[in-house]
Protein backbone atom coordinates (compact mmCIF):
# COMPACT_ATOMS: atom_id res chain seq x y z
CA UNK A 1 0.00 0.00 0.00
CA UNK A 2 2.93 2.34 0.70
CA UNK A 3 4.32 1.48 -2.74
CA UNK A 4 0.93 2.28 -4.29
CA UNK A 5 0.84 5.67 -2.56
CA UNK A 6 4.39 6.44 -3.70
CA UNK A 7 3.59 5.55 -7.31
CA UNK A 8 0.48 7.74 -7.27
CA UNK A 9 2.44 10.68 -5.84
CA UNK A 10 5.20 10.25 -8.44
CA UNK A 11 2.71 9.94 -11.30
CA UNK A 12 0.88 13.09 -10.18
CA UNK A 13 4.15 14.96 -10.43
CA UNK A 14 5.01 13.53 -13.85
CA UNK A 15 1.65 13.89 -15.64
CA UNK A 16 1.60 16.81 -18.11
CA UNK A 17 -2.12 17.48 -17.62
CA UNK A 18 -4.29 18.89 -14.87
CA UNK A 19 -7.46 17.02 -13.90
CA UNK A 20 -9.64 19.96 -14.91
CA UNK A 21 -8.01 20.73 -18.28
CA UNK A 22 -10.80 20.82 -20.89
CA UNK A 23 -10.31 20.27 -24.64
CA UNK A 24 -13.58 20.22 -26.56
CA UNK A 25 -11.71 19.39 -29.79
CA UNK A 26 -10.50 16.11 -28.29
CA UNK A 27 -13.64 14.74 -26.63
CA UNK A 28 -14.15 11.02 -25.97
CA UNK A 29 -10.86 10.05 -27.62
CA UNK A 30 -9.87 6.40 -27.36
CA UNK A 31 -6.55 5.57 -25.64
CA UNK A 32 -3.65 6.93 -27.70
CA UNK A 33 -0.06 8.11 -27.43
CA UNK A 34 -1.06 11.52 -26.02
CA UNK A 35 -3.78 10.22 -23.70
CA UNK A 36 -2.94 6.68 -22.59
CA UNK A 37 -6.41 6.15 -21.12
CA UNK A 38 -8.29 8.39 -23.54
CA UNK A 39 -10.34 11.47 -22.76
CA UNK A 40 -13.81 12.01 -21.33
CA UNK A 41 -16.81 13.97 -22.61
CA UNK A 42 -15.07 17.29 -21.87
CA UNK A 43 -11.73 16.28 -23.33
CA UNK A 44 -10.10 15.82 -19.93
CA UNK A 45 -7.28 13.29 -19.65
CA UNK A 46 -8.68 10.19 -17.97
CA UNK A 47 -5.28 8.95 -16.79
CA UNK A 48 -4.63 12.18 -14.91
CA UNK A 49 -8.10 12.12 -13.40
CA UNK A 50 -7.61 8.51 -12.31
CA UNK A 51 -4.46 9.49 -10.43
CA UNK A 52 -6.13 12.46 -8.77
CA UNK A 53 -9.16 10.26 -8.13
CA UNK A 54 -6.96 7.86 -6.19
CA UNK A 55 -6.25 10.66 -3.72
CA UNK A 56 -9.98 11.05 -3.13
CA UNK A 57 -11.19 7.45 -3.33
CA UNK A 58 -8.27 5.87 -1.46
CA UNK A 59 -7.67 8.83 0.84
CA UNK A 60 -11.25 9.32 1.98
CA UNK A 61 -11.81 5.61 2.51
CA UNK A 62 -8.51 5.33 4.40
CA UNK A 63 -9.51 8.21 6.69
CA UNK A 64 -12.97 6.72 7.32
CA UNK A 65 -11.56 3.25 8.08
CA UNK A 66 -8.95 4.76 10.42
CA UNK A 67 -11.59 6.74 12.30
CA UNK A 68 -13.56 3.53 12.72
CA UNK A 69 -10.45 1.74 13.98
CA UNK A 70 -9.61 4.40 16.56
CA UNK A 71 -13.14 4.98 17.84
CA UNK A 72 -14.14 1.32 17.82
CA UNK A 73 -10.95 0.20 19.58
CA UNK A 74 -11.42 2.80 22.29
CA UNK A 75 -15.06 1.81 22.84
CA UNK A 76 -14.25 -1.90 22.89
CA UNK A 77 -11.37 -1.60 25.34
CA UNK A 78 -13.37 0.65 27.66
CA UNK A 79 -16.29 -1.79 27.56
CA UNK A 80 -14.00 -4.68 28.49
CA UNK A 81 -12.82 -2.81 31.60
CA UNK A 82 -16.03 -0.98 32.55
CA UNK A 83 -17.68 -3.74 34.54
CA UNK A 84 -20.91 -5.56 33.81
CA UNK A 85 -23.17 -2.49 33.69
CA UNK A 86 -20.79 -0.37 31.61
CA UNK A 87 -20.09 -3.23 29.24
CA UNK A 88 -23.81 -3.86 28.75
CA UNK A 89 -24.56 -0.17 28.09
CA UNK A 90 -21.73 0.32 25.59
CA UNK A 91 -22.55 -2.86 23.70
CA UNK A 92 -26.23 -1.94 23.44
CA UNK A 93 -25.21 1.42 21.95
CA UNK A 94 -22.95 -0.47 19.53
CA UNK A 95 -25.79 -2.81 18.58
CA UNK A 96 -28.08 0.15 17.90
CA UNK A 97 -25.60 1.50 15.34
CA UNK A 98 -25.56 -1.88 13.61
CA UNK A 99 -29.20 -1.22 12.69
CA UNK A 100 -28.08 1.44 10.17
CA UNK A 101 -26.39 -0.07 7.08
CA UNK A 102 -23.57 2.09 5.77
CA UNK A 103 -25.03 3.00 2.39
CA UNK A 104 -28.53 3.66 3.72
CA UNK A 105 -27.15 5.84 6.51
CA UNK A 106 -25.05 7.84 4.05
CA UNK A 107 -27.98 8.31 1.66
CA UNK A 108 -30.23 9.41 4.53
CA UNK A 109 -27.58 11.82 5.80
CA UNK A 110 -27.15 13.28 2.30
CA UNK A 111 -30.92 13.61 1.99
CA UNK A 112 -31.09 15.59 5.23
CA UNK A 113 -28.04 17.81 4.82
CA UNK A 114 -27.33 17.68 1.10
CA UNK A 115 -24.83 15.65 -0.92
CA UNK A 116 -21.22 16.64 -0.29
CA UNK A 117 -17.84 15.14 0.49
CA UNK A 118 -18.04 16.27 4.11
CA UNK A 119 -21.44 14.67 4.67
CA UNK A 120 -20.23 11.49 3.00
CA UNK A 121 -17.25 11.23 5.35
CA UNK A 122 -19.36 11.99 8.43
CA UNK A 123 -22.06 9.47 7.51
CA UNK A 124 -19.65 6.62 6.74
CA UNK A 125 -17.48 7.38 9.80
CA UNK A 126 -20.49 7.26 12.11
CA UNK A 127 -21.27 3.68 11.02
CA UNK A 128 -17.71 2.39 10.63
CA UNK A 129 -16.60 1.70 14.21
CA UNK A 130 -18.95 -0.99 15.53
CA UNK A 131 -17.10 -4.08 14.25
CA UNK A 132 -13.86 -2.75 15.71
CA UNK A 133 -15.59 -2.23 19.04
CA UNK A 134 -16.97 -5.77 19.05
CA UNK A 135 -13.63 -7.32 18.12
CA UNK A 136 -11.59 -5.20 20.55
CA UNK A 137 -13.98 -6.03 23.40
CA UNK A 138 -13.89 -9.75 22.65
CA UNK A 139 -10.08 -9.86 22.46
CA UNK A 140 -9.69 -7.71 25.58
CA UNK A 141 -12.01 -9.96 27.59
CA UNK A 142 -9.84 -12.93 26.67
CA UNK A 143 -6.67 -11.09 27.61
CA UNK A 144 -8.10 -10.02 30.97
CA UNK A 145 -7.86 -13.66 32.06
CA UNK A 146 -4.25 -14.08 30.95
CA UNK A 147 -1.56 -14.44 33.61
CA UNK A 148 0.42 -11.34 32.63
CA UNK A 149 -2.66 -9.10 32.90
CA UNK A 150 -3.71 -10.61 36.22
CA UNK A 151 -0.17 -10.12 37.52
CA UNK A 152 -0.21 -6.49 36.40
CA UNK A 153 -3.47 -5.91 38.30
CA UNK A 154 -2.05 -7.58 41.40
CA UNK A 155 0.97 -5.31 41.19
CA UNK A 156 -1.36 -2.32 41.41
CA UNK A 157 -0.92 -0.95 37.89
CA UNK A 158 -3.73 1.44 36.89
CA UNK A 159 -6.27 0.17 34.37
CA UNK A 160 -5.22 2.68 31.71
CA UNK A 161 -1.60 1.56 31.94
CA UNK A 162 -2.60 -2.11 31.76
CA UNK A 163 -4.62 -1.42 28.63
CA UNK A 164 -1.85 0.62 27.02
CA UNK A 165 1.03 -1.67 27.94
CA UNK A 166 -0.47 -5.19 27.93
CA UNK A 167 -3.84 -5.27 26.16
CA UNK A 168 -3.55 -2.89 23.22
CA UNK A 169 -0.34 -4.39 21.72
CA UNK A 170 -2.01 -7.80 21.69
CA UNK A 171 -5.25 -6.71 20.00
CA UNK A 172 -3.73 -4.44 17.34
CA UNK A 173 -2.70 -7.23 14.89
CA UNK A 174 -6.25 -8.63 14.64
CA UNK A 175 -7.72 -5.13 14.44
CA UNK A 176 -5.38 -4.29 11.54
CA UNK A 177 -6.73 -7.27 9.62
CA UNK A 178 -10.26 -5.94 10.09
CA UNK A 179 -9.03 -2.45 9.20
CA UNK A 180 -7.79 -3.58 5.76
CA UNK A 181 -11.13 -5.25 5.10
CA UNK A 182 -12.97 -2.11 6.20
CA UNK A 183 -10.76 0.04 3.97
CA UNK A 184 -11.58 -2.02 0.89
CA UNK A 185 -15.32 -2.01 1.66
CA UNK A 186 -15.24 1.74 2.23
CA UNK A 187 -13.64 2.29 -1.19
CA UNK A 188 -16.69 0.58 -2.68
CA UNK A 189 -19.01 2.65 -0.48
CA UNK A 190 -17.35 5.98 -1.33
CA UNK A 191 -17.28 5.22 -5.05
CA UNK A 192 -20.81 3.80 -5.04
CA UNK A 193 -22.29 6.79 -3.25
CA UNK A 194 -20.47 9.22 -5.53
CA UNK A 195 -21.79 7.29 -8.53
CA UNK A 196 -25.31 7.68 -7.12
CA UNK A 197 -24.75 11.41 -6.66
CA UNK A 198 -24.63 11.41 -2.85
CA UNK A 199 -20.87 11.68 -2.36
CA UNK A 200 -18.02 13.57 -3.98
CA UNK A 201 -19.51 16.01 -6.48
CA UNK A 202 -18.34 16.75 -10.04
CA UNK A 203 -16.05 18.15 -11.34
CA UNK A 204 -13.86 16.61 -8.63
CA UNK A 205 -11.87 13.70 -10.05
CA UNK A 206 -13.11 10.81 -7.90
CA UNK A 207 -13.57 7.31 -9.31
CA UNK A 208 -17.28 7.03 -8.52
CA UNK A 209 -17.95 10.53 -9.86
CA UNK A 210 -16.00 9.60 -13.01
CA UNK A 211 -18.23 6.57 -13.46
CA UNK A 212 -21.26 8.83 -13.14
CA UNK A 213 -19.85 11.24 -15.74
CA UNK A 214 -19.19 8.37 -18.15
CA UNK A 215 -22.55 6.65 -17.78
CA UNK A 216 -24.23 8.40 -20.79
CA UNK A 217 -21.32 7.34 -23.00
CA UNK A 218 -21.09 3.71 -21.91
CA UNK A 219 -21.92 2.37 -25.38
CA UNK A 220 -20.23 4.96 -27.58
CA UNK A 221 -17.05 5.43 -25.48
CA UNK A 222 -16.85 2.57 -22.97
CA UNK A 223 -13.28 3.44 -21.92
CA UNK A 224 -14.67 6.42 -19.98
CA UNK A 225 -16.25 3.96 -17.51
CA UNK A 226 -13.95 0.95 -17.89
CA UNK A 227 -10.82 2.55 -16.45
CA UNK A 228 -12.39 4.05 -13.29
CA UNK A 229 -14.14 0.73 -12.71
CA UNK A 230 -10.85 -1.14 -13.06
CA UNK A 231 -9.21 1.31 -10.64
CA UNK A 232 -11.83 0.49 -8.00
CA UNK A 233 -11.57 -3.26 -8.70
CA UNK A 234 -7.78 -3.43 -8.55
CA UNK A 235 -7.53 -1.26 -5.43
CA UNK A 236 -10.03 -3.40 -3.55
CA UNK A 237 -8.28 -6.57 -4.74
CA UNK A 238 -4.82 -5.39 -3.65
CA UNK A 239 -6.01 -4.26 -0.21
CA UNK A 240 -7.91 -7.51 0.35
CA UNK A 241 -4.80 -9.52 -0.60
CA UNK A 242 -2.78 -7.51 1.90
CA UNK A 243 -5.46 -8.19 4.51
CA UNK A 244 -5.37 -11.93 3.78
CA UNK A 245 -1.59 -11.91 4.21
CA UNK A 246 -1.88 -10.07 7.52
CA UNK A 247 -4.51 -12.58 8.65
CA UNK A 248 -2.17 -15.48 7.87
CA UNK A 249 0.66 -13.80 9.79
CA UNK A 250 -1.57 -13.20 12.82
CA UNK A 251 -2.87 -16.77 12.73
CA UNK A 252 0.68 -18.12 12.56
CA UNK A 253 1.74 -16.02 15.55
CA UNK A 254 -1.25 -17.13 17.60
CA UNK A 255 -0.50 -20.78 16.79
CA UNK A 256 2.97 -20.54 18.34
Amino acid sequence: MAVLATLVALALWLTPYAPGDVDFLDRLSSPNADHWFGTDHLGRDIGTRLLHGAVWSLGLSLAIATVGLLVGTAVGLVAARAGRAGDFALMRVTDSFFAFPELIAAVAFAGLFGPSTTNLVIALSVVSWMKFARLARSLAHGLNERDFVIQARLNGLPATLIIWRHVLPNVIPSLLVLWTNTWSRTILAVSGLSFLGFGVQPPTAEWGAMLLDGKPYMQTAPHVMIFPGLAVLLSVLVINLVGDRLRDIVAAQEAR
